[in-house]
């Protein structure tokens, strides 16, 4: 994943869980619920590079195999 990719989606999460603390403390419940949904969309994203970025090292990984076996 690139820096810039990790940078966003950890402040989704951090302005995510901002948002719904505000949202708790002035009782505003849509708030709260939009922070909720920041911080799960942040974490997907996160979740979603990681995977593509261990794929992309398992096909790098599986190339050089090939590669030194001739």
């Amino acid at each position: 994943m690139g820096v810039f990719d990790k940078v966003k989606d950890k402040a989704e999460q951090v302005v995510g869980e901002a948002k719904e603390k505000l949202g708790q403390a002035t009782g505003n419940r849509d708030l709260e619920n939009s922070g909720k949904a920041d911080q799960v969309s942040g974490e997907a994203k996160e979740t979603g590079h990681d995977l593509r970025d261990k794929a992309a090292g398992a096909v790098h990984d599986a190339k050089d195999h090939l590669r030194n076996r001739h």
